[in-house]
């Protein structure tokens, strides 16, 4: 029989190796620069005050330098952590951050008897093929990593993979219209792809209902950043890692005049508040869902369960 003819790639899908050394190139600029991370990572730990539960494990799927680790130690002090991340640089950033704050952990609880959370457990590996177990998790966290997977729909399959039953996904990522501002500039330099391509919301929670979530729930904000002028904003999104991921980006230098036309493009960009400062963009997207018994087997027999 004749071989199925190749599937045409798409030049906007992500391109995990370049994420990755993207990422390990910036963990040491990271946090210096991760105010919206910081910021919506605090959004999301505050919908965890109206989820009754304590999951016994609990996994940070793409925990970067670690910044959630400690405040989930503080809420779920017997849990254990187990964190994964695709940049090795960033889990050492991690590992050193845990350490001071089991260190602090020690000083605040050593008067009253108290017992300081234990390390985290440090992986580094791809979302998109996590290595642990069916069934490990009583909870799976992460924020702001779905956009950067190559294969969304594998990434959500997985986690619910290493869910128990009951146990909850609570995600952030970003919506179509985050950097539109930059997508617009980079438009008229050359037709081939400078900002990833971000998931619908509704796409998304179609997702999750597909891999065999329950009740999800979805919520999207619009936040904007502020910078001085364009050279800030493009400074500021490389010491974070957000750099271009796209498989058809182009292979090399971008060069010194496109770069300086989409810049040019930036700060001639109609409406721009009336202090001139160059907004940055940021469809955020929070959901959380519950992983459900299943209904079928895995041979598609349905499930039938007999109470007494």
């Amino acid at each position: 029989m004749p071989n199925d003819p190749p599937r045409e790639r798409d030049p906007s899908a992500i391109d995990v190796r370049a994420v990755r050394r993207h990422f390990a190139r910036a963990a040491p600029t990271y946090d210096a620069a991760a105010v919206l991370q910081r910021e919506i990572g605090t959004r999301m730990m505050e919908r965890l005050d109206l989820i009754r539960d304590e999951p016994r494990t609990i996994l940070d799927a793409g925990c970067g330098t670690g910044e959630a680790l400690p405040e989930l130690a503080a809420r779920y002090p017997r849990a254990r952590r187990i964190a994964i991340d695709v940049a090795l640089p960033m889990l050492v950033a991690a590992r050193e951050r845990t350490r001071q704050s089991r260190s602090l952990f020690d000083r605040l609880l050593s008067p009253v008897g108290g017992r300081a959370p234990g390390a985290p457990a440090l992986v580094c590996g791809d979302v998109c093929a996590l290595p642990f177990a069916s069934g490990t998790f009583g909870l799976v966290w992460s924020n702001l990593t779905l956009q950067w997977v190559a294969e969304l729909p594998r990434a959500v399959a997985e986690m619910h993979r290493v869910l128990e039953i009951g146990g909850l996904v609570m995600f952030t990522t970003f919506g179509p219209d985050t950097l539109k501002e930059l997508r617009a500039a980079f438009a008229g330099v050359d037709a081939h792809p400078h900002v990833a391509r971000f998931a619908d919301m509704h796409d998304i929670g179609d997702l999750l209902v597909q891999s065999g979530f329950a009740d999800p729930v979805m919520q999207m904000e619009m936040l904007t950043l502020t910078y001085p002028d364009a050279r800030s904003m493009a400074h500021d999104l490389k010491a974070i890692g957000a750099t271009n991921a796209a498989q058809g980006r182009r292979r090399g230098l971008t060069g010194r005049r496109r770069f300086e036309r989409a810049l040019a493009a930036l700060e001639a960009m109609p409406g721009r508040p009336p202090d001139g400062r160059i907004p940055a963009t940021f469809e955020v997207i929070y959901g959380h869902a519950w992983k459900a018994a299943p209904r079928r087997t895995a041979e598609g027999h349905a499930i039938v369960t007999f109470e007494r």
